[in-house]
């Protein structure tokens, strides 16, 4: 029959398991990451490469496609390392979900850079083709923080997730800049888009310093402190004070590109940083896990052994309700082992609801975005807003009731699935 530590023993594996399982997960999220960098070079270049660059960047662009060529065989690796088989519940069918799309995906690179060499495509398709895989494999990191199970390592999810979207947004913004300011100006849709991307970026990046640890953020603090960052900034002011009328040079496209760029890619240092904590975290944590494991099957090694050498049934070791841990005459060392049983049981217990309790914290940033974009899909469906109509749309009504955002998107899907819900009508 089995006892109490037999299952105290189950659900340490079953813990262990876990973390070995979010070891690979967060190796995948790393390995996301240089994929991502990579393709948001290539897409930086070919901008340029299609904008009227041609000669001056092809040989570069031919040369970050063969890197982005390198880490999407790391990345298709990773996927085929996958246990499909034991991957279940709603959580993994997500994140499964995710990786379909994005190797659906990849089978349509070869011929978008075949395209861009051709020039067969615009600067602005050819950015929503690199836009949309990015977005899918930032996706698959989204999912992978909404499925993990360390609290710690979860934040440390969160903060990577935040920060390379915050990242990709300052991608995007580099892209409409070049375009703008290869035209010699930008228009009020274009214009709308940076201010959209300016506020996006700078919301990430608030809840990845919530998430990060110390180091990470002293990172960024110092990065955003640069003179660099500054130089963006005026080039953002020049771009929104142009018209049709009041045009800069198209050489001040390239300028962009290149101070963009160079922010882009300090940037990357702070993705590499929290890719390591990750996996230290990840090793840390299965050791501890492993070394408890092995703790507690001394113990039961240990309760074993003494039920041999006095006979004493082992249903005895737990009945200690009625003598609140006093023991019974003739009893000291089982009365020692209850004691011992019963301190893991209550610490393992404490434990487990103090993960439970941190890591719904850690998650409840996810829950937040979840909601909030599918209150932007709604508002995108029936009012036929743009995704910065959208958000600007709950932006403004926040501000009105002096609410979240969060609660705001919250309210409108409430009162979608109240409207969509059928009226019966009454039984006469």
């Amino acid at each position: 029959m089995s006892t109490a530590l037999d299952f105290m023993l189950a659900a340490r594996r079953s813990e262990m398991q876990g973390l070995q399982a979010l070891a690979l997960t967060c190796q995948l999220v790393g390995k996301i990451s240089r994929l991502v960098h990579a393709l948001q070079r290539e897409r930086g270049f070919s901008n340029m490469y299609l904008g009227g660059q041609s000669e001056r960047y092809l040989q570069s662009l031919d040369e970050l496609s063969e890197t982005a060529i390198r880490h999407e065989n790391a990345v298709r690796s990773a996927f085929d390392g996958m246990d499909l088989e034991r991957s279940c519940g709603a959580d993994k069918a997500r994140l499964l979900t995710r990786v379909a799309f994005v190797l659906h995906s990849f089978d349509g690179l070869t011929a978008l850079r075949s395209r861009v060499r051709a020039q067969q495509v615009g600067a602005q398709e050819a950015t929503r083709s690199f836009t949309r895989l990015v977005a899918g494999l930032l996706a698959v990191v989204f999912e992978a923080a909404d499925t993990a199970v360390d609290p710690h390592i979860t934040r440390t999810l969160v903060a990577m997730f935040n920060f390379m979207q915050g990242k990709e947004l300052a991608g995007q913004e580099r892209a409409i800049g070049v375009s703008g300011f290869v035209a010699g100006y930008f228009d009020q849709e274009q214009c709308g888009k940076l201010s959209f991307l300016e506020d996006a970026q700078r919301r990430c990046f608030e809840t990845f310093l919530e998430f990060a640890d110390h180091d990470s953020k002293s990172t960024w603090l110092t990065l955003c402190s640069e003179d660099l960052v500054g130089e963006i900034a005026r080039l953002r002011l020049v771009a929104a004070r142009t018209t049709e009328r009041s045009r800069v040079h198209a050489a001040m496209g390239e300028l962009w590109f290149e101070l963009t760029s160079q922010h882009i890619d300090s940037m990357k240092r702070v993705e590499d940083d929290l890719a390591d904590k990750l996996q230290a975290m990840c090793e840390h944590k299965t050791q501890q896990a492993k070394a408890d494991l092995d703790s507690q099957r001394r113990l039961l090694k240990r309760l074993n052994s003494l039920d041999d050498e006095i006979n004493t049934p082992s249903t005895r070791l737990y009945n200690v309700q009625a003598t609140e841990l006093e023991p019974l005459p003739g009893e000291r060392l089982g009365s020692h082992m209850q004691r011992s049983v019963l301190e893991v049981l209550h610490e393992q217990t404490v434990r487990l609801q103090q993960l439970h309790d941190e890591l719904e914290s850690a998650r409840r940033s996810l829950s937040e975005r979840k909601v909030i974009e599918r209150a932007k899909g709604v508002l995108m469906t029936q009012q036929g807003l743009s995704e910065e109509e959208a958000f600007r749309a709950l932006q403004g009504a926040a501000m009105e009731r002096s609410q979240k955002i969060g609660d705001i998107a919250q309210t409108i899907l409430n009162y979608n699935e109240l409207l969509q819900t059928p009226v019966r009508k009454p039984q006469r």
